[in-house]
């Protein structure tokens, strides 16, 4: 691997960042509720995620009357930068302090910039989770791991995008699920799914339910936690298809995960590689195909040649 490559695809061990891991999700959750709750409702929560830029994560343009506002989150200067459409302007310094204190912060600042938003107060998707008004558990703020990890974004995005621009059917944008904190991109092949069992912790069923209404091949990249305890690629297929877990799939460092229902392809297994990229659209596509072929979905008419450039 090039000194190039190396510095793309940087190291993420969990385990050097977990506090201000948990501390910026948390944040990311309040931005994104700020989106949701202004944002009309789009199938799949596709109106709640944020977006990689080059500078951070972005909730893109979100309407307030006959003006709108941005938030983004400047990982480079450590800034959370809030824009209206008429010229306002908040920054905000990214440090060590607790979800409490952003919350009130950001808050009050769309409050002065004429921008008011209210939101659900409780974090979602998190077992016990704290209200944000009261958390002063969590305030650890690394720079410099968090900026790793949007570097890691920059990369999955970029790739992500790529397998995106093969599929011609319905599928989502790659977008960031402040949820779980993961960066994803899903196809669909055009059919109604059964009905979603739900349980998903603080989150109605009726939303979860919404999100997997249509038969689904879905991958993604997240940070790690829970039974998987570093960062990790993932693709999953819902409703799953029988003899999918079974499916071989490409590269070799990717496995079945009977606790997540899900294939994993460490994030060291692409770092590491010769071809980062080549690796991991090796993963996307195989996992896709086993979703498609086992689900029988009409691959013909939902794939298409990549199109030479305009």
């Amino acid at each position: 691997m090039s000194a190039q490559q190396h510095d793309a695809w940087p190291a993420l061990p969990l385990e050097s960042w977990r506090d201000t891991s948990e501390t910026f999700h948390l944040w990311t959750q309040i931005v994104g509720k700020v989106r949701v709750a202004q944002t009309p409702w789009i199938n799949h929560t596709w109106n709640s995620t944020l977006y990689v830029t080059s500078r951070g994560l972005t909730t893109s343009p979100i309407p307030h009357g006959t003006r709108t506002f941005e938030i983004e989150f400047d990982l480079i200067a450590h800034e959370l930068v809030v824009r209206t459409s008429d010229g306002g302007l908040f920054n905000m310094p990214l440090a060590p302090e607790p979800v409490a204190a952003f919350y009130e912060q950001l808050l009050d600042a769309l409050a002065r910039l004429h921008v008011p938003v209210k939101i659900h107060g409780r974090p979602n998707e998190l077992e016990n989770p704290i209200p944000f008004k009261k958390d002063r558990t969590h305030k650890s703020y690394d720079r410099e791991a968090v900026h790793r990890f949007w570097r890691v974004l920059v990369q999955a995005d970029r790739v992500f995008k790529i397998f995106r621009g093969r599929f011609i059917g319905k599928c989502s944008p790659v977008h960031f699920f402040w949820g779980a904190a993961d960066l994803a991109v899903t196809r669909f092949s055009g059919r109604v799914a059964p009905p979603h069992p739900g349980g998903i912790p603080y989150l109605p069923d009726r939303v979860t339910r919404d999100a997997y209404s249509h038969e689904v091949s879905s991958c993604g990249f997240w940070a790690g936690g829970g039974p998987i305890a570093y960062p990790a690629f993932y693709a999953y297929a819902y409703p799953e298809p029988a003899g999918f877990a079974e499916t071989p799939v490409g590269p070799a460092p990717a496995f079945y995960s009977q606790d997540l229902h899900e294939f994993v392809l460490p994030y060291a297994a692409v770092r590491t590689a010769a071809d980062p990229d080549s690796l991991l659209l090796e993963f996307l596509q195989s996992t896709y195909e086993a979703a498609a072929d086992r689900a029988r979905w009409d691959r013909a008419a939902l794939e298409a040649a990549v199109a030479g450039s305009a």
